[in-house]
């Protein structure tokens, strides 16, 4: 993915000296102030999965609440508290709970681990410690994501069609996890979307979530699954080539990311490195491309060693090898080592973010850019829940 344009006052220690709590609460309080909510649904973001303890707080007064509602406090604005996992519940400060509610007063922001988020705290126990979930309105979740999935000084226009993509892609993963009592998503892009709270906001990701507010993508009045990539070194993927199942709108269409730096790579492998990863295999003597996409992409890679044979498919090839993408041609070195030489960033599906950015410097705009990456799909005002 895209990294966004850094605000480096965030990179500093939050709650360290009682004469810096005026300059943050200023910080705060004009992020506040220049994006105004709105009205959408609340998602549930997974920020600290399954730690022993966490750090808590809040910018304002926060009012603290046990799992029935029932108010025990308050937490002092711009102090940090650990929140840990007992047994029996989660302990906070002096008091001791089946979960903790943190809300803080005003247009105040929450702290979970080291990151100022919107909306409100969630803490529960697990089987292995504590999560904190952030509750926060979807579109003021879009203005962080926005930054954090595309560069903030990227055109509007491609800065829309983001919004619109990961405004479906999280209402997507909510249904997926309408059965998961504590969480909607999280905040990585593995499997769910960079999200770093406030950090990563700005002027125009507010304006580009605000201009597309509550629109999703659907395809036969379903909301599809919006992946999206950094680049796809000249042509997307059929998602049957990636992941096996075949999707109507997933389709490989020519990409608009030539001339892009990151879209070429190249990585080095000795037999060592390759037989540390499937020890099965034994001493690697060969790795052998036995099938390729129609855009030339690799389905199937087979390591060949002394003790066995290791076949990879899909996305297994680019996650195993943590390569950048699965467009590679391999060649031996005269060390022997295997060197692959590639384009792409990502699994080549769906949205690719570098064609865009160009697309919309060739004045495309961002339903032209969304309907060229997904196919049939429309354009659907969601609801509020």
């Amino acid at each position: 993915m895209i990294n966004s344009m850094k605000f480096p006052f965030f990179s500093f220690p939050v709650f360290s000296q009682k004469k810096k709590r005026h300059w943050w609460l200023a910080i705060l309080m004009w992020i506040a102030l220049t994006a105004p909510a709105q009205a959408s649904v609340i998602l549930r973001v997974a920020i600290e999965r399954d730690v022993n303890q966490t750090k808590v707080g809040s910018s304002t007064t926060a009012v603290v609440k046990d799992g029935t509602g029932k108010t025990l406090g308050q937490l002092p604005g711009m102090s940090a508290y650990y929140a840990q996992a007992v047994p029996g519940g989660v302990a906070l400060d002096k008091w001791r709970s089946n979960l903790f509610w943190i809300e803080p007063t005003g247009k105040g922001f929450v702290y979970i681990g080291d990151r100022w988020y919107r909306g409100r705290t969630l803490v529960v126990p697990t089987e292995k410690g504590l999560t904190a979930v952030n509750w926060v309105d979807l579109e003021e979740y879009l203005y962080s994501v926005l930054g954090g999935e595309m560069n903030s000084r990227w055109p509007q226009e491609a800065l829309k069609a983001q919004a619109i993509a990961a405004r479906t892609y999280a209402i997507y993963k909510r249904e997926e996890q309408r059965n998961n009592p504590v969480f909607d998503v999280g905040d990585s892009p593995d499997r769910w979307q960079i999200y770093k709270g406030v950090a990563s906001e700005s002027p125009t990701t507010y304006a580009a979530v605000d201009a597309t507010a509550s629109q999703v993508l659907t395809y036969q009045n379903r909301v599809i699954l919006s992946v999206f990539h950094a680049c796809s070194g000249g042509h997307t993927e059929n998602v049957e080539d990636v992941w096996g199942n075949a999707l109507p709108y997933l389709r490989a269409v020519p990409d608009f990311d030539q001339n892009v730096p990151e879209c070429s790579w190249q990585r080095m492998f000795s037999a060592a490195e390759i037989g540390s990863r499937f020890p099965e295999v034994g001493n690697v003597k060969q790795m052998v491309i036995e099938n390729l996409s129609p855009f030339k992409s690799v389905k199937t890679l087979r390591i060949i060693g002394d003790k066995g044979e290791k076949v990879l498919k899909g996305e297994q090839v680019r996650t195993a090898l943590k390569l950048r993408s699965t467009r590679f041609t391999i060649s031996n070195a005269a060390d022997g080592r295997f060197i692959l030489q590639g384009r792409g960033f990502g699994h080549g599906l769906g949205m690719s973010q570098w064609g865009a950015y160009n697309l919309a410097l060739q004045k495309a705009n961002h339903l032209q850019i969304l309907g060229h990456y997904y196919k049939g799909v429309a354009l659907t005002p969601i609801k509020a829940k």
